[in-house]
């Protein structure tokens, strides 16, 4: 991108990010977290996601500001700072994730939009819908990334009006205007919190979206950590003030049951509707924007084939990437299941976070140039770390000792 045309840390890093993070996971599952697992586990699931997003965003900001900072985001920080087969691992593993949330999100508005005009929703609607979505924010990202992320202004805007449309509607308070108790209970005692904990945690992912762009910001090294921890804290505020709306305001059964209960309880549908196909959509566009890069970065590492480093126009667009970034969101879209697709974006993030917390302790620990503008203690990288193990663990074992095992043997062929 020439420098005329690059971003400052709101444009480039904040607005990208909070717009992936205030996505399909709050408007369409947020209400049924809330519903199924009670308040008091739905703030537990809030929170320890941000420990992770938060810990994980300090070590990128760290990292990002000891050296120079290009194109490729998280993958470029870490290969430059522990070296090629480290950072080659990570950025892999992340473009897939990347690449897959993308269907995430497609999925998620899909969902949405066949449910506001009363079609059908099952696997063929879905596939249909979301395979035409998907063309279509593939074109307009091949037209200009600056265009792509001009729109992302509005899309905040109505974003923000359907959350003053939610907080500020009539509700479904129960029992004539009896406030609903703050009940921790489950509305089953069969909940598995692990399972809502894998379908909400992508919802915190999006902070990386800002950082995917390094190589469009003017100064990387302020905007990054900026941007990044100001997208994390505000959608952390977001999702707790609207998990204790829900419980105070909506019986558990709609918050389970009813797919449209932002809507109901909203004072105008329409702008709620606005906000949820914008939120999607963007939040699609942020990863689409974001994973090419990445892998652009390691073909011009060597790491993956030449031909996706190859870039087009004076914005040295991606685009030889965004057709495999395509392909892989298709297959995901071909699944359909949003549940499914959030637990293995769930998986796929949680093993990179770990990465990139792990990268930072190791380069604060083993190497003694490591100078940040931005510092912060060993501990909160080794707490990120243990972090994400634990919760991959208790997600899923089986898959946590697969993706070791992938990562490991990945590791072993870079460093070949």
């Amino acid at each position: 991108m020439t420098k005329g045309n690059k971003f400052g840390a709101f444009a480039g890093v904040f607005t990208p990010s909070i717009l992936t993070i205030l996505g399909v996971i709050m408007y369409l599952r947020l209400p049924m977290i809330v519903g199924s697992g009670g308040l008091i586990f739905s703030i537990l699931i809030i929170m320890v996601a941000h420990i992770i997003s938060v810990t994980t965003g300090l070590s990128v900001s760290s990292i990002a500001t000891d050296k120079s900072v290009q194109g490729g985001g998280p993958y470029y920080i870490v290969s430059r700072s522990l070296g090629l087969s480290l950072g080659g691992t990570l950025g892999l593993a992340l473009f897939v994730g990347l690449s897959f949330s993308i269907s995430l999100y497609v999925i998620g508005f899909s969902e949405s939009v066949l449910n506001y005009f009363n079609y059908q929703v099952n696997t063929d609607t879905i596939r249909i819908c979301g395979s035409v979505t998907l063309l279509i924010l593939t074109i307009l990202t091949f037209i200009s990334t600056s265009l792509a992320i001009k729109t992302q202004f509005i899309i905040l805007a109505f974003i923000v009006l359907s959350l003053v449309s939610i907080f500020f509607g009539p509700g479904l308070v129960p029992d004539g205007g009896a406030i609903q108790p703050i009940d921790s209970a489950p509305l089953s005692t069969d909940v598995n919190v692990m399972f809502l904990f894998g379908i909400f945690f992508p919802a915190v992912t999006g902070f990386t979206a800002g950082v995917n762009m390094s190589g469009d910001l003017k100064d990387p090294r302020k905007a990054i950590p900026s941007g990044t921890l100001w997208s994390i804290f505000v959608g952390m505020a977001i999702y707790l003030s609207l998990a204790v709306f829900l419980a105070l305001t909506v019986p558990k059964e709609q918050l389970v049951n009813n797919k449209e209960v932002l809507l109901d309880i909203s004072l105008n549908r329409e702008l709620v509707v606005a906000g949820i196909w914008g939120a999607t959509l963007s939040s699609a566009l942020g990863s689409i924007l974001g994973a090419p890069r990445i892998l652009q970065a390691l073909a011009l590492d060597r790491i993956a084939n030449r031909i996706f480093g190859k870039g087009h126009g004076r914005s040295n667009e991606p685009r030889n990437a965004l057709i495999l970034s395509f392909i892989i969101a298709e297959m995901g879209i071909l699944i359909a299941e949003l549940d499914v697709i959030a637990r293995i974006v769930s998986m796929f993030f949680l093993a990179t976070y770990g990465f990139l917390n792990l990268s930072c302790v190791i380069e604060n620990w083993a190497s003694p140039d490591f100078r940040p503008d931005f510092e912060i203690p060993r501990w909160v990288s080794v707490v990120g770390a243990v972090t994400c193990g634990l919760v991959m663990i208790q997600l899923d074992l089986l898959a946590t000792i697969g993706a070791a095992i992938l990562l490991t043997g990945l590791f072993i062929f870079l460093k070949r």
